[in-house]
């Protein structure tokens, strides 16, 4: 194979899906659109007298929930979009244009499954445009008492993820040391759903979430088990889906990640302050236009973002 950059990619055609929102419980109507290399992933609320573009980056998260990703522009919000970013990153979709009839994005199951299945029948199409990949320098990590996030510099992207619950049926679960493709994220990450405890459930419709969260979507326990009829998907669902939510929060770093993630009892908040760090330190990455030749070992073409490289 002759040297050529991977390139950016989007979807073949438009496709559209309805859904009701996990937490507003509201139904929305949901479509995607191919979109330009180098636009990245563009949210647009058209359910608005004027339709509002939210773009899929670290500036437009707002911290008002951590139970979900949310993105807002000035006072206008969206809901829960790190399924469908965990889809797009997973399939290597980089540039989209995601038009939504409401305030959330539709739940579907609870996992990644849906967004993968809309994405594979509109189809990928490759654009002429070079990929951007970020390859980490220097380690980078955030610790909260026990809590801790750390990216470090490695070849291709690997995740390890632990979690630590006080329930029987989650308990201590890790997934160690996942090598990223499409192919493992097909098979080991997108069909794993989000999880909830009926001992919150008051809680959480108080404030206004969990609305639309039902069996159908959410895999929900009591004090002692799982309450769904079918049980688990995999016997570790609960971790497979914390690795879902870190890659719809890393997703909106706009850019392929190249390096090893380590997560100890992480969830939205903490993958969210990795991602400002990212996108503030810039000195403590690069981007660049990876190279991929058979025959000829040559050193790939840098764009350093701001700063010195390291």
């Amino acid at each position: 194979m002759g040297g050529s950059a991977v390139r950016q990619r989007t979807i073949a055609e438009k496709i559209s899906c309805t859904g009701v929102g996990l937490h507003t419980g509201k139904p929305v109507q949901l479509t995607l659109y191919p979109a330009r290399a180098g636009s990245g992933i563009v949210f647009v609320r058209t359910d608005l007298p004027s339709p509002v573009e939210i773009p899929a980056s670290p500036a437009s998260l707002t911290s008002k929930a951590h139970l979900a990703t949310t993105l807002s522009r000035g006072d206008v919000t969206l809901d829960t979009v790190e399924h469908l970013l965990a889809a797009a990153y997973g399939l290597g979709v980089d540039n989209l244009r995601v038009e939504v009839e409401g305030p959330e994005i539709p739940g579907m199951d609870g996992s990644a499954a849906s967004f993968v299945f809309l994405i594979r029948a509109a189809g990928i199409y490759e654009q002429s445009v070079p990929r951007n990949v970020l390859r980490i320098a220097r380690p980078v990590e955030i610790r909260e008492g026990q809590r801790r996030i750390r990216i470090e510099p490695g070849r291709g992207f690997r995740i390890s993820y632990e979690i630590d619950f006080e329930h029987p049926s989650i308990g201590r679960q890790a997934l160690y040391d996942l090598d990223l493709s499409e192919e493992s994220f097909e098979r080991e990450i997108a069909r794993a759903r989000t999880f909830g405890f009926v001992d919150e459930v008051d809680a959480l419709w108080r404030a206004g979430r969990a609305r639309g969260a039902c069996l159908d979507n959410t895999v929900v326990l009591d004090a002692t088990r799982v309450l769904n009829r079918d049980g688990l998907r995999f016997p570790d669902e609960f971790v497979r889906h914390k690795v879902l939510d870190l890659l719809g929060d890393l997703a909106l770093l706009g850019v392929r990640l190249e390096g090893h993630v380590r997560v100890e009892r992480g969830g939205h908040a903490l993958h969210q302050k990795l991602v400002a760090k990212l996108a503030g330190e810039r000195v403590a990455r690069r981007v660049e236009q990876v190279l991929h030749s058979a025959d000829v070992v040559r050193p790939p073409l840098r764009a350093v973002l701001g700063g010195r490289s390291v």
